[in-house]
């Protein structure tokens, strides 16, 4: 499921959790939210980059601990085995 992020609109007023914005997890057939869920003012959805994936070196690490090795060509048909 998606995660939205939300903000109380500009020219109302809301509580701590709606004035510093929030996220919400929602299916996409659910309709957007309208209002803060706990003090009920207006909101509006905010449009923000996705995440996507995980860091390379997130990456390196999960390999070389399962076993695997990284090369580095070093010369045409030459590697050199970094770990």
């Amino acid at each position: 499921m998606p995660v939205y992020d939300y903000r109380v609109q500009p020219d109302q007023t809301g509580c701590e959790f709606c004035t510093n914005g929030f996220e919400m997890m929602r299916r996409l057939s659910d309709p957007p939210l309208t209002h803060c869920p706990k003090c009920q003012a207006p909101v509006i959805k905010i449009i923000t980059a996705p995440a996507l994936g995980r860091s390379k070196s997130m990456l390196d690490d999960r390999a070389k601990s399962a076993g695997f090795h990284k090369l580095k060509r070093v010369d045409h048909g030459a590697f050199e085995k970094l770990y």
